[in-house]
C-alpha cells in the first residue's frame, strides 16, 4: 500500500498540464485540410457508423452521452461515449481527452475496469467504444438514497478502489 500511495502522491504532485497540448501534435491540430480540430492522434477510424450501430442513450455527462452500440459484424453489445468537440472549450479539456483515451489504451483486462474497445473521430465527436457494462451503479444507488454498507462490505469496496488504483499506476505513462 505505502508503494501505490507514493506513486499516486508522486504522479499528482509532479504532474503539471500544458496550456497549449497543440505543441505534441501541432500538425495534427491546426494542419488539416478543412481547418478542423482534430483530437486523438491515432483514432481507429472516422466513420463510427460503418462498424457500429448507435441505440438508445445510457448516460450523460458533462461533455458527452453514452449510447448503447452493436457491433454490425459480430452483434456485440457494447457502449459508445460520444464527446462533442464543441464541449472541449480550453486546451486542456481536450489534452485531457487525449490522456483517458492513452491511458485506457494502455491499462491491462481487468474484471473491475472498463475495457477501451476503439476510439473514432469525425468532423464533430469522438467515439470511445468501450466495453458494455450493466447493473454497475449499486454503489452510487445505495449511497444516494441514504443507504449504508456494513463497515465489511465498506471495506471490500475500498480494497477493490485501491486495488484499480495500483493497476493503473503502474500501467500509466
Amino acid at each position: 500500500m505505502e508503494n501505490g500511495c507514493a506513486n499516486l502522491c508522486g504522479l499528482f504532485k509532479n504532474h503539471k498540464r500544458k496550456e497549449n497540448p497543440a505543441e505534441d501534435w501541432p500538425e495534427k491540430i491546426n494542419n488539416n485540410e478543412n481547418n478542423k480540430l482534430v483530437v486523438l492522434k491515432e483514432p481507429t477510424g472516422r466513420d463510427i457508423g460503418l462498424r457500429y450501430e448507435l441505440g438508445g442513450e445510457l448516460g450523460r455527462g458533462e461533455f458527452g452521452i453514452t449510447y448503447l452500440c452493436k457491433d454490425r459484424q459480430t452483434g456485440e453489445e457494447l457502449a459508445c461515449k460520444s464527446i462533442s468537440k464543441n464541449k472541449l472549450r480550453t486546451a486542456i479539456d481536450i489534452e485531457d481527452l487525449r490522456r483517458q483515451v492513452q491511458i485506457m489504451r494502455h491499462l491491462p483486462k481487468h474484471p473491475n475496469i472498463v475495457s477501451l474497445k476503439y476510439a473514432y473521430e469525425d468532423d464533430d465527436d469522438v467515439h470511445l467504444v468501450m466495453e458494455l457494462c450493466q447493473g454497475g451503479d449499486d454503489l452510487l444507488h445505495r449511497t444516494v438514497s441514504g443507504g449504508y454498507y456494513t463497515e465489511r462490505s465498506a471495506a471490500s469496496v475500498i480494497k477493490t478502489v485501491v486495488k484499480v488504483v495500483q493497476v493503473v499506476l503502474n500501467h500509466s505513462y
